[in-house]
């Protein structure tokens, strides 16, 4: 069995990897650096291809997709993403406008290329790395947050349509609260709620996939969390938030 797996270089997609290789699984790797990669691959027991893609270039996606279709792909972790942290009126638009293209248009584009395939053959798994930023706004995290809406919201539709369509194709989000990675440094940010150990997260994000569950909240904090943030009136959530997100650039 094989997995591909994009932002596979570092943090959750690098135990994503090492997990599915303990498990058996030969994997196709993918991220923007080649060292890291060749890195990864030396690490891991089974067999490893790495493919080196800016995937915010859609052409790129479009690119690994054709270099990979042959070949027996049986779960797709759609992992690579990236934060921009700011007010929204200050933050660098270039920036914003690649994480757009890294977190949406990468994942959507490779998700509905894989999907068809999957489906074509009637197995298959997809896993979308949103966050627990999905569930409400993110205010100087903005985008970011929008971003991991669009990614939750997109794997809910397409789970309902699989399931109406009795497939047995399965896709699910993955939405974790802080994980120890250097997503924070890229970000410029620090989390003021102790993040969660990435490989926990790897292994706890892969055994409910296998089980058919559809949104995966690691960690009892932020599952308590998502459950008490439905209570709260939309405005005193974007309170909330705000004064969390200004801790992070303390």
């Amino acid at each position: 069995m094989k997995a591909l797996i994009t932002g596979a270089s570092s943090g959750i997609g690098r135990d994503m990897a090492a997990v599915l290789s303990e498990q058996g699984f030969d994997l196709i790797l993918v991220a923007r650096r080649q060292e890291r990669l060749e890195q990864v691959k030396k690490e891991l027991k089974t067999n490893v291809k790495i493919i080196c893609a800016d995937l915010s270039d859609s052409a790129a996606c479009i690119r690994l997709y054709e270099q990979v279709k042959e070949e027996q792909i049986d779960i797709l972790i759609n992992n690579a993403g990236l934060g921009v942290f700011g007010a929204f009126d200050e933050t660098d638009l270039q920036k914003e406008l690649r994480m757009i293209d890294t977190n949406i248009r990468a994942l959507h584009i490779l998700t509905k290329l894989f999907l068809r395939d999957f489906k074509t053959r009637d197995s298959g798994y997809i896993l979308n790395v949103a966050s627990s930023a999905a569930f409400q706004p993110g205010p100087l995290l903005s985008g970011y947050y929008a971003t991991k809406a669009y990614v939750l919201r997109l794997t809910e539709a397409i789970y309902e349509e699989l399931r109406r369509a009795h497939s047995k194709v399965h896709i699910c989000a993955l939405c974790p609260g802080p994980v120890r990675t250097e997503f924070d440094d890229v970000a410029d940010v620090k989390f003021s709620v102790k993040g969660l150990q990435s490989r926990y997260v790897a292994e706890y994000a892969i055994r409910k996939m296998f089980q058919g569950k559809l949104v995966i909240v690691p960690g009892t904090t932020m599952k308590l969390a998502h459950g008490f943030g439905r209570f709260l009136p939309d405005k005193q959530i974007l309170k909330v938030a705000y004064h969390m997100q200004k801790r992070k650039n303390g």
